[in-house]
């Protein structure tokens, strides 16, 4: 079984703004990678800011690697948040690898 989470639920309204706000669901997605392979991350009917995802995705890129990515399924992403998602995970991409080079 493949955990979902449905971001919603952790909203003030349809937004998801701060960084304190994405540790406990980020913890969530690292618990269910110690079970799963993939983790279904829903972003229907919610706005994020880039550090929100930063904290939520960025933190699991820089222990883990790019990688990490391909075992996250991202779904009901806007056209602004697939923009944020992108380049949050490009850049700490990026930073991952000049420092295990």
């Amino acid at each position: 079984m493949t955990t979902q989470i449905a971001l919603h639920q952790y909203a003030i309204g349809r937004m998801l703004c701060m960084r304190c706000s994405a540790v406990p669901i980020r913890k969530t997605i690292e618990l269910a990678f110690e079970n799963e392979r993939e983790v279904i991350v829903n972003f229907t009917g919610v706005e994020v800011t880039q550090s929100f995802v930063d904290e939520l995705l960025g933190a699991l890129i820089l222990r883990d690697g790019p990688e990490i990515m391909q075992r996250l399924i991202l779904k009901g992403c806007s056209e602004q948040t697939r923009g944020i998602v992108k380049f949050v995970a490009a850049d700490r991409a990026e930073q991952f690898l000049l420092a295990t080079h």
